[in-house]
């Protein structure tokens, strides 16, 4: 695992595009899903430092997504942030035992403030202390 990973799993192209643009510039690595299934063949190449989920999303929803998740001793620990434009998306995120939680429209800072949270900072944030 490296500790600037992030895996983006949602189904809105342009959400993904955007917040791989935006992570990438910012110096994290970034792995995108358009739904669970392929976030899960994601995972199966590298474990990420953090996991952006969609909830509503085809073929695997982000709930279902996140049952499979918990039922893999390997794959538990991982952090998620739940990505989403649903009203109750702080109670939903709640029943799905995930507390971190992002509205669509992202605020961009809130974004980076979560990813550096369980992230870390990237070589081209971390400032020399001399």
């Amino acid at each position: 695992m490296n500790s600037s990973d992030v895996l983006v799993v949602d189904d809105d192209t342009d959400i993904r595009e955007s917040i791989t643009y935006l992570l990438e510039y910012e110096g994290y690595k970034v792995r995108t899903a358009a739904n669970g299934v392929e976030g899960f063949c994601q995972l199966g190449m590298a474990r990420p430092s953090l996991i952006l989920l969609d909830l509503m999303m085809p073929v695997m929803d982000g709930w279902q997504f996140k049952t499979k998740l918990d039922g893999e001793p390997d794959l538990t620990g991982i952090p998620i942030v739940v990505v989403s434009a649903d009203g109750n998306i702080a109670e939903k995120s709640l029943s799905i035992g995930v507390e971190e939680f992002l509205t669509k429209p992202i605020d961009i800072e809130n974004l980076l403030r979560l990813v550096k949270k369980y992230c870390g900072a990237t070589p081209s944030q971390a400032t020399l202390d001399l």
